[in-house]
């Protein structure tokens, strides 16, 4: 046990950190979520306006998840410290 009073200990141990497999397949959900939403959208302009912000977070949800997919398809790409030569 830390002898440093609980308000100064860390709480790193009790954090629940994603893996970069588990945030894309979040991502993904949410993707197709807002793809549902976005369908069932009407035609008028309130509707209109909420298109445009769906389509705009539907943009930056594949983006962040595209950053998460190595060039061979799968998650965990390495990271900018990778400096293999051949």
């Amino acid at each position: 046990m830390s002898g440093l009073p609980e308000s100064e200990r860390s709480d790193w141990t009790d954090l629940d950190l994603l893996t970069r497999e588990e945030a894309h397949g979040r991502l993904l959900t949410e993707i197709a979520d807002t793809d549902v939403r976005l369908a069932e959208l009407g035609t008028d302009d309130e509707a209109e306006a909420e298109r445009d912000l769906l389509q705009r977070r539907l943009r930056a949800l594949r983006e962040a998840a595209e950053d998460l997919v190595a060039p061979t398809g799968q998650t965990g790409r390495t990271g900018p410290t990778d400096h293999s030569k051949n």
